[in-house]
């Protein structure tokens, strides 16, 4: 350890200041002291403060992109098919509140930060569900309703501690509840349809992931058990999409084939007897 301290000291001593002041901003003076400036990795509880704001900020960094997996999908298909609109309206609403919350409440920007990339995200699948469903006129209410939400969860005039608190734990419940229509949506379609793989993973690992962080840095038992509960049902999630794993994605059917299919189903079939049908009889007379 001596020889790994001696070496690795000259450069964390000459440290350029953005990078010294950043450090300090994530884990504190008293900890980066300990862990940079004496590399000292028996402090445990200065390891387990830059361990869990690394696992932050790696969250945060994995869900700029955790969703955009399942944006492509659905744009490349053409097709919403196994993807509930009522999961996601769920969930978007779980998260705006959250977002409020803990910014309001002056959290560590590490430990809630990917709720504001993944909420972007979320507006955008919801888009994309409803105008592939034929509900374009129901995608503008949504994204409307929402910035007026945001508008009221964001400002303390209108919104007190107090309520926003509440709101917090009915938004718990709501990201948690968020997931069992997608659970029942795979049930009932015996396939995972167009819901991506590697956003249901990479939720399962976070979600995981939060609970440590959440146990480290945030003393709040409501955030802690809504990623508790949020694990479990992910679980359940990933567990389905292992299930269906090999299974054949269901094609979606073109709008120019569906009106096809009902113009057929609406011609009366002929029967074929095998005879040709006689004439009637004509008027017209002889000359």
């Amino acid at each position: 350890m001596d020889l790994i301290r001696s070496t690795l000291q000259p450069i964390t001593h000459n440290l350029p200041g953005p990078i010294r002041d950043l450090g300090i901003s994530l884990i504190g003076g008293s900890c980066y002291e300990t862990l940079i400036i004496n590399i000292d990795p028996t402090d445990q509880e200065c390891l387990k403060l830059a361990v869990s704001k690394g696992l932050g900020l790696g969250i945060v960094a994995a869900s700029s992109i955790v969703k955009v997996p399942q944006i492509l999908k659905l744009a490349s298909s053409g097709s919403a098919d196994g993807v509930s609109f009522l999961s996601y309206l769920l969930e978007t609403t779980a998260y705006i509140i959250g977002l409020a919350y803990n910014f309001r409440s002056g959290f560590p920007f590490s430990t809630y930060g990917e709720t504001a990339l993944i909420l972007a995200q979320n507006v955008i699948i919801s888009v994309l569900v409803l105008r592939l469903s034929g509900r374009s006129g129901l995608a503008a209410v949504f994204v409307a309703a929402l910035a007026g939400a945001a508008g009221v969860l964001f400002s303390e005039a209108p919104l007190d501690m107090k309520t926003l608190g509440y709101l917090q734990a009915g938004a718990g419940t709501l990201g948690v509840a968020s997931k069992v229509p997608q659970i029942l949506a795979i049930w009932r379609e015996g396939g995972t349809g167009q819901l991506s793989a590697f956003t249901v993973f990479n939720y399962l690992v976070g979600s995981l992931t939060r609970i440590f962080t959440t146990i480290q840095e945030v003393d709040d038992k409501l955030i802690l058990y809504g990623f508790v509960a949020g694990f479990v049902l992910n679980a359940v999630l990933a567990a389905q999409m292992l299930y269906h794993w090999n299974s054949p994605a269901a094609k979606p059917v073109s709008a120019t084939k569906a009106k096809k299919a009902i113009s057929t189903k609406n011609v009366p079939e002929s029967t074929s007897t095998g005879t040709t049908p006689r004439k009637g009889p004509s008027t017209r007379r002889r000359a």
